[in-house]
């Protein structure tokens, strides 16, 4: 009997079957931006392009040709997506233009997996990776293309542990050094970008027109569902279809109308209209648990994190309050520790409360949810999304990673159960983010021969946000978030550098932030930098330690910051939230 060493490589993709598919002819549209994509690619020359379209208009078509004419050229390529939810369909759909050529790579893998992909990457067995942020720096050879998908996201960037880079920088750097092409792919381009892009720093790509797909197979599948085709003819065999109308509804006449439901009549009346026609929606809350907070309504006590000051969210399973800052649980308490009162109540809402109320208004209605809390396992992300993308749930509810590049045909309603949810938190780009989420997760609406509507409840309806993604129209929300921009000295006219002190007490925070202020404004008195602070952070407190900061504001505000900063400080060049 002889013993052989065997090497099994540990492959996250192993047991994915995709099936080899041709590339479908471009739109005169798609063919536009690719051609302007390949010169670069060929010469071997950097250049950065910003390709906006609407949710699906065609983007990822164009990334598989700039793939592949990469590999041709014999170099490698990185497609980076923000969200691990965002793998299965990426990685089907490149697979199956490139089988055995592309690795995965994502914090949702074993370190196993990680290892021996880095391993391929680095002997040359693939070509092609796909992941989060940090697959940037997978050891390919020789990098041609360099991809990011949904562009905008603030995933990107890295808020927690330094170095705190943005992947999208990065990129854009990493791909000058190698000759390179970088692609920044999203239908909701953040304002600094397309700022760029209109100062001509990067070149802009249009794809106005949301693609339903090829001629011959949409009369085919028409005459399956029984359906009268809904969409325009383009060029060769492409057809298009638009975007799906979105009703405002202002919940302040719901509760005029004595509706104080978390659904409003329309809302209601739509689900139930969808569900009674066998089609799917999706519900999008982007807060998790039951309650927002518990309080007591005798004296007005509230549920706080000891270490974090911040409200304790109410969750149903396991009847816990739990802290989403640092992990703090407790069990919810039936009597006020404050004046023993009995009147303990839990307000607001999460997306367990939604599915919960949905489960009890349609008892036949089938739910999945989708949020942080039900997705920790390892690729629980790929069974949620196959559950529902197989039919095996009607009503899909979900945080924001329902509201990123997914592509569910079936899928005839969206409805935002709350479009305010962080409209107005203290952050320069608070109605950036509103309008990006709620663009997008509108975009999950019709991609299908059924059509689509979208639902979106607010408070406040006048808000330019609001009127922006429901009339998808980025260029208006554009127009007005840069005059505003523009009379503060946000970016893109400045550039901003974030201090933030974590230290035992709010004294000690303070006074050693009032310090480093002084000695900065003496750097910065001949300069043109603004130093606000220092101030509490909105959220004052984590983990036990009080947090202040000091924020900077100019054409270069970092050459101002000292070298050396008091422990327990950190630096955030570009910040993506000042929370």
């Amino acid at each position: 009997l002889a013993w052989d060493d065997v090497e099994v490589s540990r492959d996250p993709l192993a047991g994915v079957h995709a099936v080899a598919t041709p590339p479908p002819p471009l739109t005169t549209e798609q063919t536009a931006a690719w051609e302007a994509i390949r010169p670069a690619l060929e010469a071997r020359r950097h250049d950065t392009f910003l390709l906006h379209g609407v949710t699906g208009s065609g983007k990822t078509e164009v990334y598989l040709h700039a793939v592949a004419r990469t590999l041709k050229l014999g170099r490698g390529a990185l497609v980076l997506v923000p969200e691990i939810a965002l793998t299965p369909q990426t990685v089907q759909r490149f697979l199956s233009r490139f089988p055995g050529r592309v690795g995965l790579l994502h914090s949702g893998l074993s370190e196993g997996e990680r290892y021996d992909t880095w391993r391929r990457c680095r002997s040359g067995e693939i070509d092609v990776v796909i992941g989060a942020r940090s697959a940037l720096f997978a050891p390919l050879a020789d990098i041609g293309l360099i991809v990011l998908d949904e562009a905008h996201d603030d995933s990107f960037k890295e808020q927690e542990h330094p170095p705190r880079y943005h992947a999208r920088q990065a990129a854009q750097a990493y791909a000058q050094r190698l000759s390179a092409v970088c692609l920044l792919g999203t239908a909701t381009p953040d304002i600094v970008t397309y700022a760029r892009a209109e100062r001509g720093e990067v070149r802009l790509l249009r794809l106005p027109q949301r693609i339903l797909g090829h001629r011959s197979q949409l009369a085919e599948e028409a005459a399956r569902l029984r359906v009268s085709p809904r969409y325009r003819d383009l060029e060769s065999e492409a057809s298009a279809i638009d975007l799906p109308a979105v009703d405002v509804i202002d919940m302040r006449q719901e509760l005029r109308a004595g509706n104080r439901s978390l659904f409003s009549r329309a809302l209601d009346r739509a689900l139930t209209q969808t569900l009674e026609a066998g089609h799917q929606a999706i519900l999008f809350l982007n807060r998790r648990g039951t309650a927002t907070y518990v309080f007591c309504r005798d004296c007005g006590w509230a549920a706080r994190c000891p270490r974090c000051r911040t409200p304790l969210t109410f969750h149903q399973a396991g009847a816990d309050l739990v802290c989403h800052h640092c992990g703090y649980r407790r069990s919810r308490p039936t009597r006020c520790p404050n004046c023993r009162g009995t009147r303990v109540r839990e307000f607001g809402a999460g997306t367990q409360r939604i599915q919960s109320e949905v489960e009890a208004r349609y008892p036949a209605a089938r739910t999945l949810r989708w949020d942080w809390d039900v997705t920790r396992r390892k690729g629980s992300h790929d069974v949620i999304l196959a559950h529902f993308a197989a039919h095996r749930a009607d009503v899909l509810i979900g945080t924001q990673m329902l509201a990123k590049g997914l592509d569910l045909p079936l899928v005839t309603l969206v409805g935002v159960v709350s479009a305010d949810t962080g409209l107005h938190l203290p952050d320069y780009r608070a109605a950036e983010r509103t309008f990006q989420v709620l663009s997008q997760v509108a975009g999950r609406a019709g991609r299908g021969l059924l059509g689509g509507r979208v639902i979106l409840q607010t408070f406040h309806p006048e808000h330019h946000a609001i009127r922006a993604a429901a009339a998808h129209d980025y260029e208006a929300f554009y127009r007005e978030e840069l005059a505003q921009r523009r009379g503060l000295a946000y970016p893109p006219f400045n550039r901003l550098v974030r201090l933030v002190g974590s230290r035992p007490n709010d004294a000690r925070a303070e006074r050693e932030g009032k310090t480093l202020a002084q000695r900065m404004r003496r750097e910065a008195a001949t300069g043109s930098v603004e130093i606000i602070g220092p101030v509490p952070c909105f959220y004052s407190r984590r983990r036990g330690l009080a947090r202040w900061q000091i924020v900077l504001k100019g054409p270069d505000p970092a050459p101002v910051v000292p070298p050396d900063l008091p422990e327990g400080w950190t630096i955030d060049v570009d910040p993506v939230s000042l929370l």
